[in-house]
C-alpha cells in the first residue's frame, strides 16, 4: 500500500482527497443557484452510473483522467467524459 492510498492524498497536489456527499450537495446546489447550463436529471444520472462502472474513479467521486468530481463534472451541459481517446457518455 502506498502512502497515498494510506492518506488519501492528491499524489499531484498532495492535497486531501476525501469529499463528502454534504459538500458535493452544496456544490451542485451552487450551480443551481448560480444558473449553470446543466444537464436533465436523467441524463445527469446515466454519466453517474457510467462514472461508477468506470475503472479510472477513485474515491467513489474522483476521475483519475482530469481530477475532478464526477458530480459536478457531470452536471455540466459542455463537459465531456475526459477519458483519452473517446467520451464514455453518450452525447
Amino acid at each position: 500500500m502506498t502512502n497515498q492510498s494510506r492518506d488519501h492524498s492528491c499524489k499531484g497536489c498532495s492535497a486531501n482527497v476525501n469529499v463528502t456527499e454534504q459538500q458535493i450537495d452544496r456544490m451542485l446546489a451552487s450551480l443551481n443557484r448560480k444558473g449553470f447550463d446543466c444537464v436533465s436529471d436523467e441524463i445527469y444520472q446515466e454519466r453517474l452510473a457510467v462514472c461508477r462502472e468506470c475503472p479510472s474513479l477513485a474515491y467513489g467521486n474522483t476521475c483519475l483522467h482530469c481530477g475532478c468530481i464526477v458530480q459536478i463534472r457531470a452536471k455540466f451541459k459542455e463537459k465531456g467524459c475526459p477519458n483519452p481517446g473517446y467520451s464514455k457518455w453518450q452525447e
